[in-house]
């Protein structure tokens, strides 16, 4: 089956242009600038990290639909009118992989504790729950916002990452300030390895009874 996939290599940084609450959900219209050329209602855009559909598009400006699962899981519900939000179009079949794997899809909400500037960077340590923490590794890779960056360091209940001054210029991330939330996506090949050994884990735990004989045609 077909999924959409990013890198989280950010392509533009749009301006929200109007937001609006509705029941039980909520829309918000973005200025795509350069993206919005030959793009449809339909298509795929990964806002803050965040997949959404358009419904609509017109002088490139997008609507987008967004559903009170995204709301619960995201920040986009904080979105407001001139407020700059990082963009990129789903990665073509066969294209390089300039960051990682991204699918679009919000783990969670990440707070901005401390920023360091070091050298002509910033690093920038952000708390987390620890459901979210404890799924990190150290150099491993996460994306916020959409951004795709590699883990400094992980503790039990925050991380941080460097943050070069291309990626300061050209994402939001160099707006960020102490306080502020990011939209958390963790790696998605870590959730999948975490996911086997516990199923492994569970199989062993329960040791060798019949059934497991006979799945495995000794019976």
């Amino acid at each position: 089956m077909y999924r959409t996939m990013f890198t989280g290599i950010i392509q533009h940084v749009g301006e929200v242009v109007r937001s609006a609450a509705m029941s039980e959900a909520a829309r918000v219209s973005i200025d795509l600038g350069p993206l919005a050329q030959g793009l449809i209602a339909g298509a795929s855009v990964a806002v803050n990290g965040a997949c959404l559909t358009v419904t609509s598009i017109r002088d490139g400006v997008a609507d987008f639909d967004i559903s009170i699962e995204t709301l619960s899981r995201t920040t986009l519900g904080q979105l407001r009118p001139s407020d700059k939000v990082n963009l990129e179009l789903p990665v073509a079949a066969g294209a390089p992989l300039a960051g990682h794997i991204v699918t679009g899809h919000i783990d969670g909400i990440c707070r901005v504790i401390r920023l360091n500037p070091t050298g002509n960077g910033v690093v920038m340590r952000l708390s987390a729950a620890r459901g979210l923490v404890e799924n990190m590794v150290e150099k491993g890779s996460i994306a916020l916002d959409g951004v795709s960056l590699t883990l400094v360091d992980v503790s039990s209940t925050s991380f941080s990452v460097a943050l070069i001054p291309f990626t300061l210029e050209h994402t939001t991330l160099g707006q960020k300030r102490i306080g502020e939330e990011l939209n958390v996506e963790l790696d998605i090949i870590g959730k999948y390895v975490k996911r086997y050994l516990e199923a492994v884990k569970g199989q062993v735990n329960q040791g060798i009874s019949v059934e497991t004989l006979r799945q495995y045609g000794f019976v």
